[in-house]
């Protein structure tokens, strides 16, 4: 029979190869992970720029509006009397 004491070197490798494999599994999982979320932003970008045709005029001037509206409520409260 083997002495235990031989044993735990080799019981730490064996560990410490399981746990290098399991953080490589994990990283390359979570980059795949990025790739896809990237690829789903960056084809969303693209649709979205797709989708710009010109702007009507009524809602360019709905925008005016709201920007109007931003700009008193700002006033308001940073205390500027209009």
């Amino acid at each position: 029979m083997q002495d235990p004491i031989l044993y735990q070197p080799i019981l730490y490798l064996i560990v410490a190869a399981t746990a290098l494999a399991a953080v490589a599994i994990l990283a390359l999982v979570a980059l795949k992970g990025w790739s896809g979320w990237l690829d789903l932003k960056r084809a969303e970008l693209m649709r979205r720029g797709e989708d710009s045709a010109p702007h009507s005029t009524a809602t360019r001037i709905e925008v005016a509006d709201l920007k109007e509206r931003i700009r008193k409520l700002e006033a308001i409260a940073a205390g500027v009397d209009l």
